[in-house]
């Protein structure tokens, strides 16, 4: 067996090593440069550069009239016959980007660069400075004007088309295929914000409610490689690329390629409320993805994790144990009692994703879905744990069209078989149609039904375009839990964006008209407002959003079809019967980032004090049967609770590729009940955690 792991090591690491065994590589040589000797190729380019751009440039006179000082980046490239290319401009003004290319397009024809003796791609990045600096003065300046070598175009460290010579002829260099791919881009609130403005300028036909998103859709307004190459820095050395800039592992042939990465969720920290000295959180994992093809892409994470979180956040997995007297904890799943207060806790999430037309793409996996542009949903969340799903995104014209089959458990005793965990199935459609250029509207519904009478998975749901409501009348109005939502997005301008969503299980307009508040008013809504760049500072985002949903909603006179998994809601996580307003700020320069939210809430919960024992509506487990009256119903009855919640947090990205961040993170909050009771304590915390953090997931706290 240790020679079996020994074997394993060596087989890596020599994976990991190979692009830097054996490495002989010739710089282009650039008209001029051609007597010097290899090792003074670079810095003969470099010069040469600096020499043609400084005597070329022409200042735009806007610039000048505005005494503008800053920095011009290009990234450009050298091909196999030494044509030097454009790539990539970012500046201020548009005048200097027209006049960058001006004097690049000059440029003469040079001899390529080589490895091995064959001609290969060089990519180079500059910075250049406004004013011009005079290249006399570069020597003593060259951190204002670098010109750097990129290698490895996904991690700028080793040349586009090396070859691991020592391993195997077909294995080349990775470039970055995954920012190009039908992969899923790891959905958090914290990195979506990266591209959120870009993805919603006026004029673009991008849709943005139906996440995670893939490469392939974001990449046509976000580039991916830009960023990752303006945030690289550390040495040449190998240690120092892969934690700096690079994946760990990485493999590419001419129609295969895969990385793999360890992932990390290393934390400690203070709960002042807790009768424990220290909160903590301890998960090792590894994160693999890849492709076959163009078309074909997997991924899979699989995670090991053992925590104790803050008194309140204990509890609330301890509240919704499974009928095996296994804690959920929230967001991750089922887990077993650890040592002391504490959770173990395995997760595991993959899926295959294929596009067999540039219109159409199908996933199957184990995860979650988003469908929204705000923090919370009301239509489908991923506040629940992970589970099995098929989804299949269709886009043409201005509609992208989007079908997700979901297979959920409900663990509570009173519905399980044998130990069995009752399987239930949810189908969902969204249509997202950009009626203008800033006008989004999007249509949803979504049906859950059980196993009963062996009914299985109903093959009528499997329709992707067929109406849910109209297949729930003909099983039997109460063979299914059927939902209808809306949802639009209005561009205001580049900067400013506002969204909303309506959810909608049941209505009498009878009702509604005569005024008396009926229970059966089922309904929900959000309004939200993201602010870009706001107050004319860069990269700030401030976000507010305001949720109400009116008691009894996602849940049914059949307690096993309500709108949940594993003991959670899939829509927002506070299930129902609440209204909230949420303040976000989001900011981000370079790899440091700091992010704040505010959330004010009212909510109303059950007094289940032996002696009112009725439903308030807001445990959507329980059947709308035992509703405490039909009329009169008001957001926020019951055992009224008063909620906030405040989360600072800021830290460094350790490594953009992997996404390995170092964090810190203050939380206060306080819940103020009418009544304590198991479902709501009178509790004031303040809970303080430090850790490093492989960020692929949100992760809620603020339930």
């Amino acid at each position: 067996m240790k020679n079996s792991f020994l074997f394993i090591f060596l087989f890596t690491f020599g994976l990991l090593s190979a692009q830097d065994i054996s490495t002989f590589e010739k710089s282009p040589i650039f008209p001029g440069c051609e007597s010097q000797p290899i090792s003074e190729l670079k810095m003969c380019f470099n010069n040469q550069i600096n020499s043609h751009i400084f005597n070329a440039f022409k200042v735009p006179q806007i610039v000048n009239d505005e005494s503008y000082k800053g920095e011009v980046q290009v990234l450009f490239e050298v091909d196999k016959e030494g044509r030097i290319t454009v790539l990539y401009i970012d500046a201020v003004y548009d005048e200097l980007k027209e006049e960058t290319k001006r004097i690049f397009e000059a440029l003469p024809k040079i001899t390529p660069g080589s490895y091995n003796g064959k001609p290969t791609y060089f990519q180079y990045s500059l910075g250049i400075d406004i004013p011009l600096i005079n290249p006399a003065e570069i020597q003593t300046k060259k951190e204002e004007i670098a010109l750097q070598d990129i290698k490895n175009i996904e991690d700028l460290n080793a040349d586009v088309s090396k070859e691991y010579d020592n391993v195997n002829d077909s294995i080349v260099a990775y470039t970055q295929k995954e920012y190009s791919s039908q992969l899923n881009i790891p959905f958090t609130h914290n990195y979506y914000a990266r591209f959120d403005q870009q993805m919603s300028g006026l004029g673009t036909n991008s849709h943005t409610a139906s996440k995670p998103f893939i490469y392939e859709d974001v990449s046509a307004y976000y580039d991916f490689k830009a960023e990752k190459e303006s945030l690289v820095i550390g040495s040449d050395g190998w240690w120092s690329r892969k934690l700096w800039n690079e994946h760990l592992v990485t493999v590419q042939g001419e129609d295969y390629w895969f990385t793999a990465d360890p992932v990390f969720d290393l934390q400690i920290g203070k709960d002042t409320e807790a009768d424990f000295s220290t909160t903590y959180n301890n998960t090792r994992g590894v994160f693999i993805q890849g492709g076959l093809g163009k078309k074909f892409n997997f991924s899979a994470s699989i995670y090991e994790s053992q925590g104790r979180f803050a008194q309140y956040f204990n509890e609330y997995a301890l509240g919704l144990t499974a009928e095996g007297g296994e804690p959920i904890v929230p967001g991750r799943g089922l887990s077993k009692i650890y040592k002391d207060n504490g959770f173990d806790y395995p997760v595991a999430e993959a899926y295959l994703s294929y596009s067999p037309a540039k219109f159409i793409n199908i996933q199957f996996g184990h995860g979650k879905n988003f469908i929204g542009d705000g923090y919370r949903s009301l239509l489908m969340g991923d506040a629940a744990s992970p589970h099995p799903f098929l989804k299949l995104n269709t886009k043409f014209w201005k509609i992208k069209y989007t079908n997700t089959w979901m297979w959920l458990k409900d663990v509570r005793g009173e519905v399980t078989e044998d130990g069995a965990f009752l399987t239930k199935y949810m189908a969902n459609h969204y249509l997202s149609w950009n009626v203008t250029k800033r006008l989004n509207i999007g249509l949803f519904e979504s049906v859950l039904w059980t196993n009963d009478n062996d009914r299985g998975f109903d093959i009528n749901y499997l329709n992707p375009i067929i109406f849910y409501r109209a297949i729930e009348f003909s099983t039997g109005q109460d063979a299914g839990n059927a939902i209808l939502g809306a949802s639009a997005k209005y561009k205001w301008n580049n900067k400013v964006n506002l969204y909303g969503q309506f959810i909608l299980d049941e209505f009498s307009l009878n009702d509604i008209t005569g005024g008396d508040k009926s229970w059966k008013n089922k309904y929900g809504y959000q309004l939200g407002v993201k602010y870009f760049d706001a107050f004319k500072v860069d990269n700030l985002l401030v976000q507010f959003e305001y949720n109400r949903v009116r008691p009894y909603t996602y849940s049914h006179n059949s307690v096993v079809l309500n709108y949940a998994h594993n003991n959670q809601p899939m829509a927002h996580l506070w299930g129902a019967n609440f209204s909230e307003a949420i303040l976000i700020g989001r900011y981000t320069y370079k790899r440091w980032f700091a992010d704040a939210k505010f959330v004010f809430g009212k909510r109303g919960f059950d007094f289940n004090d032996g002696v009112d024992n009725a439903n308030y509506g807001s445990n959507i487990f329980r059947s709308e049967v035992d509703r405490n009256a039909d009329t009169g119903i008001t957001v926020g009855q019951g055992n009224t609770t008063n909620v906030f919640q405040a989360d600072v947090a800021g830290g460094y990205i350790i490594n953009p590729v992997t996404n390995l961040r170092l964090f810190t993170n203050i939380t206060f909050r306080n819940y103020n009940p009418q009544a304590n009771t198991a479902a709501a304590l009178d509790t004031s915390t303040v809970w303080f955690t430090v850790g490093v953090r492989t960020d692929l997931f949100n992760w809620y706290n603020d339930f």
